[in-house]
């Protein structure tokens, strides 16, 4: 276990540019402001969206592509660094019109409206690979 205490450091309220990719949105904050590690959450709706599921046995990710409105019940993640570079690691639970929910790790999303908390926190955090896994994981 990979286990360190941190403190909160900055705290940003976010609303996302309509028509902007969304993880793009986060990892440009996180460059403007120089956050190499941060918590956030976040609601709204995306015009399209491309999860990825991992496939723990082929060890890639899938892809599943949305090209429809969806509203963004939940957004969960973190910003660290991968290959020296603001990553933003991002989980979305998604709702059709039908109210039918999709989930899974946010590669890319249209951004419709959107808007976050980002809690920046006291320490670096920096990715690297994981043979176990075959993941980029904290350090």
């Amino acid at each position: 276990m990979n286990v360190r205490e941190v403190s909160g450091g900055r705290e940003y309220v976010v609303r996302l540019d309509h028509g902007a990719d969304w993880r793009e949105e986060l990892e440009s904050l996180a460059e403007e402001d120089d956050i190499t590690a941060a918590w956030f959450v976040g609601m709204g709706a995306v015009q399209d969206a491309e999860l990825w599921y991992y496939d723990q046995d082929d060890f890639e990710y899938k892809s599943a592509q949305f090209d429809e409105p969806l509203e963004v019940a939940s957004c969960v993640g973190n910003i660290s660094l991968l290959d020296g570079e603001p990553f933003a690691h991002t989980h979305v639970t998604l709702s059709r019109r039908s109210g039918q929910a999709l989930a899974g790790h946010l590669d890319r999303a249209t951004v419709f409206a959107g808007e976050l908390y980002v809690r920046e926190l006291d320490t670096d955090l920096e990715r690297a690979h994981d043979d176990a896994t075959d993941l980029d994981l904290w350090l």
